[in-house]
């Protein structure tokens, strides 16, 4: 299936002064398929074009997807001059999580979840380059620590995100919070952190009172994925007319 649309939108406010970012969905290495071009580039020219704001608002409910492209959107916020507030609306899990860490503020409802783990992969080739394939994920796993770390800072010891990412973490937002991933736990959200059957052959422990799967047969999966993405989008612009 071809994808119409990035798992990202970006937009200004109407002033000017600030900005949101929405990802929803699973976080890919293309932004249009048909086009060939590069989630992240297209990422860094609609952040540009936003202009000179003073806070970036990030909303995100996603299963994780490509490392890279994640890391590389992670540090373009990093790096934004602006204050960045990440907000789960119901799931950051693996990359994903690894992108709201690098806010400078993070706000979880208190049925929302993070999703900590080693990076993982699949590769066909000799020994050399199955080491060598190993290697690198050691060499991800590494980005991905320093990002928790800064954001975690002396609240949680390292070696305990370490163990958490080894077992393959459901995090709860007041457990974020515990653990200094979160920096301020909110009311519940009405969309509760869910992932469907499919989703969940990607990782190991997943709890299994967000598995979902949807109940309505008469509705493709891409009519399924755009009116959820619209109803959270929706749900997203309310809330932060309340701050």
């Amino acid at each position: 299936m071809k994808k119409d649309k990035p798992f990202f939108t970006i937009q200004a406010s109407a002033d000017g002064s600030s900005a949101d970012v929405f990802i929803l969905g699973e976080i890919t290495s293309w932004a249009y398929e048909e086009f060939g071009e590069m989630s992240s580039v297209l990422f860094k020219e609609k952040l540009d074009a936003v202009g000179d704001v003073s806070t970036i608002h990030l909303y995100v409910n996603s299963p994780g997807g490509s490392v890279f492209e994640g890391i590389t959107i992670a540090n373009m916020l990093k790096r934004h001059k602006a204050r960045v507030i990440g907000h789960v609306e119901a799931l950051a899990a693996s990359i994903a999580s690894n992108i709201i860490a690098s806010c400078d503020e993070v706000r979880m409802p208190s049925n929302a979840m993070l999703m900590i783990h080693n990076a993982m992969g699949g590769l066909f080739g000799n020994a050399k380059e199955l080491r060598k394939y190993a290697d690198d994920l050691d060499r991800i796993n590494e980005m991905q620590v320093e990002t928790y770390m800064a954001k975690i800072g002396e609240k949680t010891p390292e070696e305990e995100i370490r163990r958490l990412m080894d077992e393959e973490t459901w995090i709860s937002a007041q457990y974020a919070f515990d653990l200094g991933l979160c920096d301020v736990v909110e009311g519940a959200n009405e969309m509760a952190a869910s992932l469907t059957k499919e989703q969940t052959k990607h990782f190991k422990n997943v709890p299994q009172a967000i598995v979902h799967e949807p109940t309505n047969p008469t509705l493709t999966a891409e009519e399924r994925q755009r009116i959820y993405e619209t109803s959270q989008a929706n749900l997203a612009y309310l809330k932060m007319q309340n701050y």
